[in-house]
């Protein structure tokens, strides 16, 4: 049941008034100067703004999740959930909520959507000083592996943020060093490698998407920062300030200036505007997919659950080489972990593949769980309802 929850929680996310809002944004406030304003969704595939989650302006409830109790914090410091200087958000796809750490803070903040409240999680790992800008977190993303990962300016510092035993630990797992063949294109050069943000590849690699345009693949496994490229396509001195993958597995990046924003192919990092007018001061950006995970229209073969990308109401669920006994359970879930939908589909092994109705899903991303007759999950998946 455990692994059931956590592989439902991690597949979903929200889907609202909009056609599909599968991005988050940290937006920040007309001025020169980093000023937080808000957490929200946006349809990139429209470039279209959705619902504001949380403000500058929110009265959020903390709980401390050192002293498990609720905490009262001074709004005028750095180190506070609501502070104006801030430049890293993920969005941890297995318990549905945002993640985010003030620039000048070792705080972790976690955001709950629905009810708004915050968990401050003080870290020990995170050796942040407010006069060293190579130290500052300024990039976060989930990675393959559902770990949380959160990177200095410099990459002196790669954090993991996990959770155990119901709560949320950090980790320093070191420095991130420069590959020996990237010369002058150094992730520690403040021109070449500061800023920006961080995405994920489905082999658990980390890109580095700078400020100046750069791009560093980073294995975790030896901790090094390979230069990539460069993107290109995007106007000159665009500050790449936001990054994250969109449901055809590219990358999207945007702008602290309030530029229009971009989608960028991982294979030649060639940058395409997004459609629409949303030109908003972004200073971070964060979503539940990978790069390389691509919603489609195409059904492999195998089991499978088709299309990932549903127009007609309609999907299709074929169970391929296993020996199945009675009936299997077919699940569809919204964005907040809630089923909406269960049906039962009998003679699957004489009817395979069986087509599953909808019921006129509303347009967003849900997840559909196919289960046995004990309740195991044989398998699930994002589907995308236009």
């Amino acid at each position: 049941m455990k692994r059931k929850l956590f592989t439902l929680a991690m597949l979903a996310f929200a889907a609202g008034i909009f056609a599909q809002q599968d991005i988050y944004a940290l937006t920040g406030k007309s001025s020169q100067a980093i000023q937080f304003s808000d957490f929200r969704a946006i349809d990139v595939n429209h470039g279209i703004s959705g619902q504001i989650i949380f403000s500058s302006e929110s009265a959020p409830q903390v709980f401390s999740q050192v002293q498990n109790r609720n905490v009262t914090e001074t709004q005028n410091t750095f180190n506070n959930s609501q502070a104006v200087s801030m430049a890293s958000l993920a969005y941890d796809q297995a318990n549905g909520k945002l993640i985010y750490i003030p620039m000048f803070s070792g705080n972790i903040y976690v955001l709950d959507q629905k009810s708004k409240n915050i968990t401050l999680v003080e870290s020990q790992a995170i050796k942040t000083t407010s006069c060293d800008l190579a130290s500052h977190i300024t990039r976060m993303a989930t990675g393959a592996d559902g770990n949380i990962y959160a990177m200095s300016n410099s990459g002196s510092q790669l954090i993991q943020i996990s959770r155990k035993d119901g709560k949320y630990i950090s980790v320093d797992l070191g420095m991130v060093k420069d590959d020996s063949a990237n010369g002058e294109n150094s992730l520690k050069v403040v021109t070449k490698g500061f800023g920006g943000d961080i995405v994920a590849d489905l082999a658990n690699n980390l890109y580095v998407f700078s400020a100046s345009g750069n791009v560093f693949k980073v294995s975790l496994k030896s901790m090094t920062a390979q230069f990539i490229g460069k993107t290109s396509g995007l106007p000159e001195n665009y500050s790449v300030n936001g990054a994250a993958v969109n449901s055809q597995g590219n990358v999207v990046v945007a702008s602290a200036k309030g530029e229009q924003m971009y989608e960028v192919a991982i294979t030649d990092l060639q940058a395409k505007p997004i459609a629409g007018n949303l030109k908003l001061p972004i200073y971070d950006l964060a979503s539940p997919f990978l790069i390389g995970e691509k919603l489609n229209l195409v059904s492999a073969t195998g089991s499978d659950i088709y299309p990932t990308k549903v127009t007609e109401d309609q999907i299709n669920v074929r169970i391929d080489g296993k020996k199945l006994h009675g009936n299997i359970s077919v699940e569809v879930y919204d964005f907040s972990g809630v089923r909406i939908l269960q049906k039962t589909l009998s003679n699957i092994q004489k009817i395979n593949p069986q087509s599953v109705d909808l019921n006129n899903l509303k347009s967003g991303i849900y997840v559909v769980s196919v289960l046995d007759q004990n309740g195991q999950v044989l398998m699930s998946k994002k589907i995308y309802v236009e």
